[in-house]
């Protein structure tokens, strides 16, 4: 069975690091970004991730919801999932089907959804 890439896109590093040994530990291969400008370039040389894991507040060109909408309209095909520690997040504001879970997460939930929107 083949492994699904993760792209992680966190400006924390601890939280960064965090989240790829959660990802990883769930048997994921996980690839990390320091903000959305890392992000796009390696998605730009990477055809092997199928789902972006970005924080909404970082510095750089854009924010993590600026980052999903680029993702969206440039990988169709990539799932998405949207975290911040805000207390609210408007739904309209993030591209179709890409959920958004609160920080700090749920760890055992938050690796359900991966697994559910990565398992077609």
């Amino acid at each position: 069975m083949r492994k699904i890439t993760v792209l992680v896109v966190e400006d924390q590093a601890l939280l960064r690091w965090h989240a790829v040994d959660m990802i990883e530990n769930a048997g994921f291969i996980a690839l990390e970004a320091e903000d959305a400008d890392a992000a796009i370039a390696i998605l730009m040389l990477s055809a092997d991730i199928q789902l972006v894991f970005t924080d909404i507040e970082m510095p750089g060109s854009m924010d993590g919801i600026q980052l999903a909408a680029l993702v969206r309209d440039r990988w169709p095909p990539m799932h998405i999932i949207v975290t911040s520690g805000r207390s609210a997040v408007d739904a309209s504001t993030l591209p179709v089907g890409c959920p958004f879970v609160a920080k700090p997460p749920m760890w055992p939930a938050l690796i359900e959804t991966m697994r559910s929107l990565t398992a077609t």
